[in-house]
């Protein structure tokens, strides 16, 4: 079995610009339009979604962009990613005003960052 992306939602491609290239450094491909009928569906919404993939490595992140997006209250579904310079990451998204948690766990600290929409990623070195 393989892994082929992780899909996710964001409110704006501004937003989610913000966080998979500025925070994770992913490159972008060109967005593309999911139309009504498949929204309709896949998902029961009636609107035209935009479909931005963000890739680097061997992550993939399918990001599909509704407008009326709102995030569980409590989310605990999350993607776990390991990157290369996990200081940085971790900087940078406390710089830019996202919710950061690090909790102690074992002999080590557990770390989850919220992206502009809430999404929940589990960060590890």
């Amino acid at each position: 079995m393989k892994l082929i992306h992780t899909g996710l939602a964001a409110s704006s491609e501004e937003k989610a610009d913000r966080f998979f290239i500025d925070i994770l450094g992913l490159e972008k491909s060109a967005p593309a339009i999911l139309d009504k009928k498949l929204t309709q569906a896949i998902f029961g919404i009636n609107d035209d979604f935009l479909i931005i993939h963000y890739r680097g490595g061997t992550v993939h992140f399918e990001i599909l962009v509704y407008r009326e997006y709102k995030a569980p209250e409590r989310p605990i579904a999350h993607s776990c990613i390991q990157v290369d310079d996990f200081m940085n990451v971790v900087h940078k998204s406390r710089m830019a005003g996202l919710k950061v948690v690090q909790v102690p766990k074992g002999s080590g600290v557990v770390t989850f960052i919220s992206d502009y929409d809430d999404n929940l990623f589990e960060v590890k070195e």
